[in-house]
């Protein structure tokens, strides 16, 4: 078995395992040593596989199946909270996108889902390399969000709702 075929089916047990599975057992299984587990694994995530590691093996991150748009409009001081509030909840702010008058459509991706990935678009921001879309539609804007069910979203919604940036 090649290094790729052998990597092909580690992806295969871990997407179907329900838990975690150890890199000793993944090394008994492939008859390699421990070693080249956690180097095949380093190349399965360089292909974008999220693959985690656990105190008790490897998982794969479930994709996030449900989807929804939110139309929100808010100022530029309120930008952080308004995405910390999204992925505080377990939310992935997959987008931005404005409907342009005169241009149409205009979409960014993000793929902003942590506290970190926030404060790294907004230093992006701030030092000047992009202005928001939003400020082209005076603050109106919309986010595509994914999250693990639709009550996450309904979370998602209410807490947009409560701090005034969720547009109907």
């Amino acid at each position: 078995m090649t290094g790729k075929e052998r990597r092909s089916e580690i992806l295969k047990t871990i997407q179907e395992t329900k838990e975690p599975i150890s890199g000793t057992e993944l090394a008994k299984k492939y008859n390699v040593s421990r070693q080249v587990i956690v180097q095949d694994i380093a190349l399965l995530r360089a292909e974008n596989n999220e693959i985690y590691s656990t105190t008790r093996g490897y998982i794969l991150q479930k994709p996030l199946a449900f989807t929804r748009i939110f139309q929100v409009n808010h100022s530029d001081e309120q930008m952080e909270d308004e995405l910390n509030s999204i992925v505080d909840l377990g939310g992935n702010v997959v987008n931005v996108f404005i409907e342009h008058e005169v241009y149409g459509n205009i979409s960014a991706e993000l793929n902003v889902n942590s506290r970190r990935k926030v404060k790294e678009f907004l230093e992006k921001i701030k030092k000047g390399e992009s202005t928001p879309l939003k400020n082209l539609t005076h603050g109106k804007h919309f986010h595509t969000v994914c999250a693990d069910s639709e009550e996450t979203l309904k979370l998602i919604e209410n807490e947009l709702i409560e701090k005034g940036y969720l547009k109907k």
